[in-house]
């Protein structure tokens, strides 16, 4: 072999080297490019911008009719000149009036003959057409718009759920489960088969007192919304046979109780349920048309996330299927779990809906968006002792909290900072500063808040304005009968320990001395 032949094989190997080298760069940047599924529920202004018009280019190349993106760079400033009163009305009257904009992103009609450009074109094209609809109603400086699910890729795995499931399953929170229903997911399940029915599946309902199921069901019955009573905990303690913590009290209350319909279900009780519910669907759709999957019906579970859907499915399938976790968005793909020959559930990963119902502390609170993310921690602990009784803060954390000052009411709840600040005194939370950790301690008592360590509940509507109106004349009366039995004394006496308090007045001790130091030097004088 010469020498121009061994140059030449080994420029061969060099180059053949060099190419792998590439092609290894090339895959690693696709793999480097390609989007990991994870819920999306907040982003900055300019990220909005960025990301509006990255789809807009994208579909521009699809469509080259396609509309420019409309940006507003103006950042609305609120009216002034209006009382806290005028604007809560006014606020009101928005949100009634644009209710119905708050829809779920609809999938757009599709046929087995597209292929996935068109089909992924058509739904990106739907969803930001859906995007630009919210960001109209944000500009509206009346309307509040909490964060909602910003990823594409989380929708289509709700889209998919619900068009292969017969019964829907909506899993909300016992304690407000008003807060946790989205109606329009309901009507969007109606639109996709008018056969299918949404069930509320009420977990964590051991948590509330059999009097206070009573009235949610009263509720439900009269407003005709398929509900099931439920809890996840409890049944997976059953199932394991473990003692229930101190916070989660077995439910054999609700079994004492004559109606059917206030019962909290166990696991077989559910089963059967569901699987009745659906196959009573598939006979009314056999009617008209025959089903496509056999004999076997799909039970779809939705919802937010960190309500208990997860459990919910490893309870009912016996073991640990689904991960479990305190934070938010565990369940990243939608996943299919048959039970038997006639049953087969579906879990979608948690979806947080776009509402004006609730600010953003009110979501921390609830556990829907993650408690590690929060940044003011004094805002969501007011929410929380705005909800808890004071006596029951006290009782369950074993604290004294600071009593109303003489000039406040005395029926107000306990500041955030005295929670926070007694609960640090209490537990020995020192920052590194030498300052009370209240973003600790915030973390704990939310924590608690949403583990049911802290029991609270709402009402329902008609049976919350009810107790509010009460409420109020309770409140006035004690008001009036204060104002009525205080005396020019009292009344001084409320104003000099207002000033105290803030800093600007003297005390009686402080008066006499400066009255006694103008006196010897008029004596000198």
């Amino acid at each position: 072999m010469g020498k121009n032949e061994k140059t030449s094989l080994g420029r061969a190997l060099v180059k053949h080297h060099n190419h792998a080298i590439q092609e290894t760069k090339e895959k690693g940047k696709h793999y480097q490019n390609k989007k990991v599924l994870e819920s999306v529920t907040e982003v900055s202004d300019i990220d909005a911008i960025i990301e509006q018009a990255e789809e807009a280019e994208r579909l521009f190349h699809h469509d080259e009719s396609a509309t420019p993106v409309p940006i507003n760079m103006d950042a609305g400033s609120s009216s002034s000149g209006v009382t806290a009163k005028e604007w809560k009305e006014q606020r009101m009257r928005e949100e009634a009036l644009h209710a119905t904009s708050l829809q779920v992103p609809r999938r757009p009609p599709w046929t087995p003959k597209m292929n996935v450009e068109q089909l992924d074109a058509n739904e990106k094209r739907a969803f930001l057409t859906w995007r630009r609809k919210l960001a109209s109603l944000e500009e509206n400086e009346k309307l509040v718009l909490t964060p909602f699910e910003k990823n594409l890729d989380i929708w289509r795995q709700l889209w998919r759920v619900l068009e292969r499931s017969d019964l829907i399953v909506m899993v909300v929170d016992a304690r407000d489960p008003l807060f946790y229903r989205c109606p329009d997911l309901e009507a969007y399940a109606r639109e996709i088969d008018e056969h299918k029915e949404t069930m509320l599946l009420v977990n964590k309902a051991d948590l509330l007192p059999p009097h206070v199921r009573e009235k949610w069901a009263e509720y439900f019955t009269r407003n005709n919304i398929l509900f099931v009573f439920w809890s996840a905990k409890a049944a997976t303690a059953t199932l394991e046979g473990k003692p229930l913590k101190e916070q989660w009290t077995a439910p054999e209350t609700s079994q004492k109780t004559d109606d059917p319909a206030v019962k909290v279900y166990g696991r077989d009780e559910l089963l059967d349920r569901l699987k009745f519910e659906a196959q009573e669907i598939v006979k009314m759709r056999k009617a008209r048309v025959e089903t496509s999957h056999g004999e076997r019906v799909v039970v779809g579970f939705v919802g937010y996330p960190n309500v208990g859907k997860s459990s919910t499915i490893n309870a009912l399938v016996g073991q640990k299927r689904t991960g479990v976790t305190s934070t938010p968005g565990k369940t990243k793909h939608f996943q299919t779990l048959i039970i038997s020959e006639e049953l087969m559930l579906c879990d979608c990963p948690g979806l947080v809906f776009p509402s004006f119902s609730s600010s953003r502390y009110d979501m921390i609170a609830c556990g829907v968006l993650p408690i590690d993310r929060m940044t003011e921690h004094r805002e969501a602990v007011k929410v929380v002792a705005e909800r808890v009784p004071r006596d029951v803060i006290e009782q369950v954390y074993n604290i004294s909290l600071p009593k109303p000052k003489s000039y406040e009411s005395r029926l107000r709840p306990p500041l955030a900072s005295e929670v926070l600040r007694t609960y640090c005194l209490s537990r020995g939370y020192v920052a590194a500063s030498g300052l009370p950790d209240e973003t600790r301690a915030a973390r704990q008592i939310l924590k608690d808040y949403i583990e049911g360590k802290l029991p609270h509940f709402a009402m329902p509507p008609e049976e919350e304005s009810e107790t509010d109106k009460t409420g109020d004349g309770s409140q006035s009366e004690v008001n009036e009968e204060a104002r009525g039995g205080l005396g020019l004394g009292q009344v001084l006496e409320d104003l000099s320990s207002f000033d105290l308090a803030n800093g600007i007045g003297y005390s009686k001790k402080k008066q006499v001395e400066s009255h006694k130091q103008l006196k010897k030097t008029q004596r000198k004088n």
